[in-house]
Order: C-alpha cells, then sequence, then structure tokens
C-alpha cells in the first residue's frame, strides 16, 4: 500500500519540474492556443523548440510564470503547478 502511496508522488513531483506544452498553456489560461503561439511570436512568452524537423514548442515554467506576472495574471488561479 505504501507503494502505491508514494509512486503517484514521485510522478506528480518529476511532472511538476517539466516543461509547458502549447495546449497545457492554453488550458491554464482558458484561451485557444492560436492566442498562446502569438504570444510566443510577438517574444512576451519565452520558448523553445524540442525534436527534429518542425519539433514541438516548450515554454519552462519560469518563463511562464515570468509572463504571468508582466501581465498581471495571479498564478494562484491557473491549474498550473509553478
Amino acid at each position: 500500500m505504501q507503494e502505491q502511496l508514494i509512486r503517484p508522488a514521485l510522478e506528480q513531483a518529476t511532472e511538476a519540474a517539466a516543461p509547458l506544452r502549447v495546449k497545457d498553456i492554453a488550458a491554464a489560461l482558458r484561451v485557444d492556443a492560436s492566442t498562446v503561439y502569438a504570444e510566443i511570436k510577438s517574444g512576451r512568452l519565452p520558448s523553445y523548440r524540442v525534436g527534429t524537423g518542425r519539433g514541438t514548442i516548450r515554454v519552462s515554467r519560469e518563463a511562464f510564470k515570468n509572463y504571468l506576472e508582466a501581465q498581471g495574471i495571479p498564478a494562484s488561479e491557473l491549474g498550473v503547478a509553478l
């Protein structure tokens, strides 16, 4: 039983340190993904690409936290652990 309680906690700990995907940010802000892409393109939300070819876009949790502060959005109201 103890293993069942510890395992999810370990998964959540590594998940909390992982960078965010565009769809995660869009869901947290309750906007469309195209809005997040526009913020990235404008340079207001720093991001990086992972993978070969087009790859996928990731945003560090620190960059997202700084973006929220700059926009005056309280992070406590979002469903994302920073």
